[in-house]
């Protein structure tokens, strides 16, 4: 398929990108800027990777004049809609209404185009915490403000798409890590254990959803090549390590020390606080023979990219 990608500088992004033309898709990447353009290393770096993979076209905005061209003169079998406003997004004072008109900005006019070119199916980036999404406590809530402006994204998406007769998939995603990421949690842990540092987990009863980023990308070309092209709707919320944080945490330092020769020592530290759900996962299970993904391997790689970081 002839896809449109938004949103490939990102650290998903770029793993979807390159599992997308892995499997023989020949993806147009809309990209704000060009990689020396972005602030931050690690985005710098995804994005020359993922130009390798794809065909840039760098400037457009989802749903501005230039987006509305590139979908009327580009004939694209699918639109991947994987940016979002993520500004300031962990902040309790997110706009969450002012990221959802930027995440579906001018819809209609972009699904008209999209589809007078010719175009059938779309997918839409979703997240667990949205509400609604996965599995788990308290009546699964929009974890936040951001969870919110997600959900809204969606319903925004769903309307519109049910309306003109498009295929809409919406891909759930859970807690993606591997390389590449932003530094997070298993970043820290990787520095600190490369370091030969104790690491700590401050949250080890949350039930949450860890998922190896290069099975979610092979997940989601998946998603998008089955995608029918008659008009309905279809939804993916892959599983990956559903467990405590500390379990995870556990698992990962036993992965890495058996790779890195190191001891890879962490603590678990009493948790008392709970601001946010106890429990929030996915729930569909993956086929990793089928989706020709290997767990050792992957484990195998993320030990090779953070040892290669720290000696650059």
């Amino acid at each position: 398929m002839k896809i449109l990608f938004t949103g490939a500088s990102s650290f998903t992004g770029y793993w979807f990108v390159r599992e997308l033309a892995a499997a023989g898709h020949a993806v147009t990447a809309v990209l704000r800027k060009k990689p020396e353009d972005y602030p931050d290393e690690s985005r710098r770096e995804r994005v020359r990777l993922a130009l390798a993979a794809c065909t840039p076209t760098f400037g457009p905005s989802f749903g501005d004049d230039a987006f509305l061209n590139l979908l009327r003169e580009g004939g694209f079998d699918a639109l991947c809609h994987h940016a979002a406003d993520v500004t300031n997004y962990k902040s309790p004072d997110f706009d969450a209404v002012g990221a959802a008109a930027n995440n579906a900005h001018n819809l209609p006019a972009v699904l008209a185009a999209f589809k007078q070119a010719g175009g059938r199916r779309v997918v839409l980036t979703g997240s667990v915490f949205e509400g609604g999404e996965g599995a788990g406590s308290d009546g699964l809530p929009d974890f936040s403000p951001y969870g919110l402006s997600k959900r809204l994204t969606a319903e925004a998406f769903k309307f519109y798409c049910r309306r003109d007769g498009l295929s809409l998939g919406k891909f759930v995603i859970p807690n993606p890590f591997g390389a590449y990421e932003e530094p997070r949690f298993t970043g820290y842990l990787m520095k600190n254990w490369l370091a030969g540092k104790k690491a700590a987990c401050s949250s080890p009863s949350y039930v949450r959803d860890n998922i190896p980023v290069s099975l979610l990308a092979k997940a989601y070309a998946s998603f998008v090549s089955n995608l029918p092209e008659a008009p309905g709707f279809a939804k993916l919320g892959p599983v990956g390590y559903a467990e405590s944080q500390g379990t995870f945490t556990l698992r990962l330092a036993e992965e890495m020390r058996k790779r890195l020769n190191l001891p890879c020592e962490v603590d678990l530290l009493k948790q008392v606080d709970f601001p946010e759900p106890r429990v929030r996962i996915n729930v569909d299970v993956l086929d990793h023979d089928a989706l020709g993904w290997d767990e050792s391997a992957a484990w195998d790689s993320m030990a090779e990219f953070y040892l290669a970081a720290r000696q650059s």
